[in-house]
């Protein structure tokens, strides 16, 4: 059982659909960059192989997920569930980039890009059950 708060959840859902997006571009762009790096530059593209992309999209993805999925928990649902899909997502892409040296980091990484959409779209989900049921209150305290 959890309490919605009286806020607005429809600017925490955009920015789920902006996370779950920049994850699944981030899973694409991980399992596909290492295949093609070659072609890169031929392509005009050769910057998405760079380092210090990858890990701005990281650190993208890092603010927007925490500030949604943190926001919304503490304030909305009270779900443990995005919480934790978002911790263990962003702890598989830094430890797949930092410790996984060969072709198993275009297999590893993604798995922990798609572990953040999936946060996104549980807090989503739960973002916009208490949207739809809003509060109510009874004797005091809340109820769904």
């Amino acid at each position: 059982m959890y309490i919605c708060a009286m806020i607005s959840p429809k600017h925490h859902s955009k920015l789920d659909n902006v996370g779950m997006t920049a994850s699944v571009l981030c899973a694409i762009h991980c399992a596909i960059v290492p295949f093609l790096i070659t072609s890169l530059p031929l392509l005009g593209l050769g910057f998405l192989s760079n380092p210090w992309f990858e890990w701005g999209m990281i650190i993208f993805a890092l603010f927007v997920g925490s500030y949604a999925i943190g926001i919304s928990y503490f304030r909305i649902h009270h779900k443990i569930l995005p919480v934790s899909l978002l911790i263990m997502g962003f702890l598989v892409i830094i430890g797949g980039h930092l410790f996984i040296t060969s072709w198993r980091e275009a297999i590893v990484v993604p798995i922990g890009g798609l572990l953040i959409a999936t946060a996104h779209f549980f807090n989503f989900r739960y973002t916009g059950k208490c949207k739809k049921e809003g509060p109510h209150f009874h004797f005091g305290h809340a109820h769904h």
